[in-house]
């Protein structure tokens, strides 16, 4: 049903007004972002379809038409040439849906450069979720700290199927004394949705933790993500 034809507290800008963002659902908030639909599909059916699981690779579909992103992480998480091959979507819709989540990534930034990441402990995992939870691959990232646990920047350092011998500490310790970094928290992504580390997982961390305490470099934690969730090791005393 397009838009207005819908009752006046039914339509998502109204509603929002009326009733505050958290009364929207997913759908309602892209369709805002969205604006309209296309020819023979409104905008809501249109946010709807962007939001449901993802197409199979192999189907070989060249447009996104009836499946998407799996969810608003997902959708947020793709690129602009992912985005490019809906239907629908031009270079505007794109560009905003782009920016939405780097103005979000940058936000949390902002707040780990300004305060210590441990002052409010989710908002690490809140920004590593946003950098890692959609991947599709693994991804092995280090956040750098100063003397004071302040952010100073992230890095994704390597890809693929991350083990202890796929995990270079020689490159994690360059960018530490690049950066000057006085701690590090380690993270990587499990694309299964599972964030149980494996022995893998804690093997290598005792193995990064090792080697840059050479360089009186402290590893505060390693943050294991999936979809939607996180697990901070040193909160579960595996560290």
């Amino acid at each position: 049903m397009p838009l207005k034809d819908l009752p006046p507290d039914a339509r998502p800008r109204e509603k929002l007004l009326a009733r505050g963002p958290g009364a929207l659902s997913d759908a309602e908030l892209l369709a805002i972002l969205l604006r309209t639909g296309i020819q023979g599909k409104g905008v809501l059916q249109m946010a709807h379809e962007l939001l449901q699981l993802k197409n199979d690779s192999n189907t070989g579909n060249e447009h996104l038409g009836h499946s998407g992103f799996g969810g608003i992480a997902g959708l947020l998480n793709a690129t602009a040439d992912d985005l490019k091959r809906v239907k629908g979507l031009g270079p505007a819709k794109r560009a905003e849906i782009v920016a939405v989540l780097e103005l979000a990534r940058r936000a949390m930034a902002q707040q780990l450069q300004e305060r210590t990441v441990f002052a409010d402990p989710q908002a690490i995992k809140h920004y590593l979720k946003l950098h890692l939870a959609a991947r599709s691959y693994e991804v092995f990232a280090v956040i750098f700290l100063d003397a004071q646990n302040r952010l100073l920047c992230m890095e994704e350092m390597f890809r693929g199927t991350l083990t202890q011998t796929s995990v270079y500490p020689r490159e994690v310790a360059v960018r530490a004394l690049h950066h000057q970094a006085s701690a590090v928290v380690l993270a990587h992504n499990h694309p299964s949705g599972s964030v149980q580390p494996s022995r893998a997982d804690e093997a290598l961390t005792q193995t990064l933790k090792a080697a840059l305490a050479l360089l009186d470099v402290r590893v505060l934690d390693h943050i294991i993500v999936g979809p939607g969730q996180a697990l901070s090791m040193a909160e579960t005393g595996l560290l």
